[in-house]
């Protein structure tokens, strides 16, 4: 198979743990007899420094014209810390999710048995978790009207029964392939936007009739996560209570750097960890590029190549039971790995397997 990939590096971190998906991927493509060519892009605060655009027209063009995005992150203290800043990193994000009409972010959330250990959550309780949180990407309050002056400031959670339903049917379609259980979240009995979301979840319900559908206030899935996080197969929610929970959801494995998504709807995909920008360990060689690999296992799989993403996985779970792992979560006493020690194992891994 050829693929064509637009790289998008970013900001703090992004560019180390970017180049070890890259290696990693390369590694995939000569085992298993795929072409594979890239096209870097500027994005983010890299992007403002450079061009005064975190998603510049070329960007976009070179992302059009990809069969997938690999993407890292984007953000920059000197944006974070100047609330009157007009234009920010994470404006490019938004933009590239407009853009390329990528409505549906999918981020599973499943634990590691041998860091268990790591999760703030009872053993008990987090053990055997897997689920996936699928969160509207395109609209709601990070896309509607907006306002501010030095007394009042709005955004409006706006939301079209077509939006509502698009993301709906990729819910179901996951919930079909997995133990078909969905959980509707939202705040149905506040917002006018949830009541909407909630009529047409019970509408299109009889349409999925093998999936059991329950419905749950965004409250009481925050709690029920950390209470019984087993309890969830497939979660689906709107754009800002998705961003909440998806990083809520992400905590309970131990580390925010092991997890992926994807970033899927009319367009080109994009994979991404679901980890920021760490500023702070920029140029340090300690960010996990776990999360960053893995997306490029979901990238393979997009594809409908499993064999090839179920290798990067067998590669990740081997480099953790051998404790090949950056600091945060080092196993007491373990050798000391970095970013590019922890790649290049992966990359040896997979040559050998």
């Amino acid at each position: 198979m050829d693929l064509k990939i637009a790289v998008l590096p970013g900001d703090g971190i992004g560019p180390e743990i970017s180049e070890q998906g890259v290696a990693v991927m390369n590694a995939v493509c000569e085992k298993f007899g795929h072409q594979v060519s890239y096209q870097y892009a500027l994005c983010g605060a890299d992007a403002i420094d450079k061009v005064g655009d975190p998603f510049p027209e070329e960007t976009f063009k070179i992302c059009m014209d990809a069969d997938a995005v690999l993407f890292s992150a984007v953000g920059d203290p000197k944006f974070d810390n100047d609330p009157t800043a007009k234009v920010r990193p994470e404006q490019g994000l938004l933009a590239m999710r407009k853009k390329l009409g990528l409505f549906a972010n999918i981020r599973p959330v499943e634990t590691f048995d041998c860091l268990i250990h790591k999760s703030p959550l009872k053993d008990e309780l987090v053990r055997g978790a897997d689920f996936i949180c699928i969160r509207e990407l395109t609209g709601g309050m990070y896309f509607g009207e907006k306002y501010q002056d030095d007394e009042k400031a709005y955004d409006t959670n706006a939301y079209t029964r077509p939006e509502i339903e698009r993301i709906l049917k990729v819910a179901y379609e996951y919930a079909m392939r997995r133990r078909k259980h969905l959980t509707v979240v939202d705040k149905a009995n506040v917002l006018a936007s949830s009541r909407l979301w909630r009529q047409v979840a019970k509408e299109m319900a009889s349409q999925y009739p093998e999936v059991e559908t329950d419905y749950m206030f965004v409250d009481n899935a925050a709690m029920r996560m950390i209470q019984d996080p087993r309890f969830f197969d497939v979660m689906v929610t709107e754009n800002t209570f998705g961003d909440i929970l998806t990083d809520e959801g992400s905590c309970i494995t131990g580390s925010m750097g092991l997890l992926p998504s994807a970033s899927t709807g009319e367009h080109t995909p994009v994979f991404e960890p679901i980890h920021g920008s760490w500023p702070q360990a920029k140029g340090l060689n300690i960010a996990n590029p776990l999360a960053q690999i893995l997306s490029v296992a979901m990238l393979f799989e997009y594809f409908n190549l499993k064999e090839e993403g179920a290798l990067i996985r067998k590669a990740v779970n081997a480099s953790l039971d051998a404790n090949v792992r950056t600091p945060e979560i080092q196993v007491e006493g373990g050798e000391r790995y970095g970013t590019i020690e922890v790649g290049q194992w992966i990359v040896d891994y997979i040559k050998k397997a």
